[in-house]
């Protein structure tokens, strides 16, 4: 079973690259029993979404 920090960084990791089978796994299992880790990873893709479409408005207010 994996640690916080560990699920932590893996979801971190996978904002940069496709997890293996395992990783994924292990991370799901994790995310299914941890709460913390589940708003942890909501929070973190809201603030990629928000960061994406904060830079997509700026670009179409340059053009």
């Amino acid at each position: 079973m994996l640690s916080c920090k560990e699920a932590t960084r893996l979801m971190s990791e996978a904002q940069d690259r496709k997890l293996g089978l395992g990783e994924k796994m292990n991370l799901e299992m994790h995310l299914a029993m941890c709460t913390g880790c589940r708003h942890f990873k909501s929070q973190t893709n809201f603030l990629r979404e928000a960061c994406r479409r904060y830079v997509d408005e700026s670009r179409q207010h340059k053009d």
